[in-house]
């Protein structure tokens, strides 16, 4: 008998694919981050269902969806689950490299694994106790390849992944980045995060002891710059992603809440808590809130993806501008999940903070979430643009 190929991905294919896995996480996220029980045969089916693959050229196997399709996606996964949508932040960010960067070394073995519906972690954190960025893990010459120790810290996705990137530096002071399967020797993954929110990221420590890391599985940083050096601009529009899924899961359960469970106070002229005047009005707030979430995001979303294929001096400036804008829309997305979530109790009394709803899950996601970018540094740095040109920063950040 002949075998039936598959149908080709396609964004609309893939998110009518991942629906009924997206309410099975939304239905459960609550009980799961009490239980700390992570959702890894949901997770698997996600990638199996290609996901990831959202925004990956079809002759590599991916849907041809715009960066916009693929924010699409992550809002619809954070809305269900945020952890889950964090976790899968490295499996997202490789996935654009691979749909970036023709000349991204090891390209070929990426495309393969992402086709099988492998996931990614990875970092370059540590926990050194010396200054933000500076590498401690070593790296040692051995053969044609390396052998790495160290930690890293913040290894998101990691209990979900089958591979894991990082960086080390040799005696000479060589940064290498290497990338192996999870389940090599000396790797151990540990489910020590313990944060206010983000319970089930699985971001916790990576050790490497006396790692081997074969030839084809490392490479040099080099000095060259590209033309549009503001690479993290896409990492950090995934991050505002999570909180615009944030703001529209706090707008369903305020939703559901006023309709199925609050009553209305005792001075109030309603008889139901869906006509209370104060209800109705906390509730339109927090629909603003959602739908500003999602809007800057989106609108990201396409400026960003105007970059792509410009070359030289007009990559520079539209990257750069991209990266503001970017910046922007983090600030806009983190403010609104973070009032969204924290009005969503004013649609209730004081049943609405018992532990078993889990509501306070939402604030404590979007808080621990910009936490890791401060958005203090995107305005700053967006104001000096506005105000003098400068550029912002290249570190990953903006």
């Amino acid at each position: 008998m002949t075998a039936v190929a598959a149908p080709p991905l396609t964004p609309a294919g893939i998110r009518i694919a991942i629906a009924p896995v997206l309410e099975r996480l939304a239905a459960t996220s609550a009980a799961r981050e009490q239980a700390r029980d992570f959702a890894v045969d949901d997770v698997r089916a996600l990638a199996a269902a290609g996901v990831v693959r959202t925004g990956l050229a079809v002759a590599d196997g991916g849907a041809g969806g715009t960066l916009r399709d693929v924010v699409e996606v992550v809002i619809d996964v954070a809305r269900a689950d945020s952890s889950v949508a964090q976790a899968l932040r490295s499996s997202f960010l490789t996935a654009h490299q691979v749909a970036t960067r023709p000349d991204l070394p090891q390209r070929a073995a990426l495309v393969e694994r992402l086709g099988r519906g492998d996931l990614f972690a990875g970092t370059a954190n540590e926990r050194s106790g010396g200054a933000g960025g500076q590498i401690a893990t070593t790296a040692r010459r051995d053969g044609d390849g390396w052998v790495v120790d160290g930690e890293k810290y913040y290894s998101t996705g990691g209990l979900y992944a089958s591979w894991f990137s990082a960086q080390a530096v040799a005696d000479d002071g060589t940064v290498v980045r290497f990338t192996v399967p999870v389940d090599r020797a000396g790797v151990e993954v540990l489910d020590d995060f313990d944060a206010v929110g983000q319970r089930l990221t699985a971001s916790g420590t990576t050790r490497l002891r006396h790692v081997r890391v074969h030839a084809d599985e490392a490479t040099v940083a080099g000095d060259a710059v590209p033309d549009n050096p503001f690479v993290g601009s896409w990492a950090q529009l995934y991050l505002a992603a999570v909180q615009a899924g944030i703001a529209a899961r706090a707008l369903d359960d305020a939703v559901r809440v006023v309709r199925d469970v609050a009553r209305p106070i005792k001075h109030s002229t309603a008889a139901r808590s869906v006509d209370d005047p104060y209800v109705r009005q906390t509730v339109g707030q927090i629909a603003a809130r959602a739908q500003a979430a999602r809007a800057v995001v989106l609108l990201a979303a396409e400026t960003l993806d105007a970059v792509r294929g410009l070359t030289g001096a007009e990559a520079r400036r539209a990257g750069a501008a991209a990266s503001v804008h970017v910046a922007q829309a983090g600030v806009v997305a983190i403010e609104s999940a973070l009032a969204a979530s924290e009005l969503l109790f004013d649609v209730g009394g004081g049943s609405l903070t018992d532990r078993d709803l889990g509501l306070d899950r939402h604030w404590r996601n979007a808080r621990t979430a910009a936490n890791h970018n401060p958005r203090q540094w995107k305005q700053a740095v967006a104001g000096a643009y506005h105000l003098t040109g400068a550029e912002p920063p290249t570190t990953g950040l903006f």
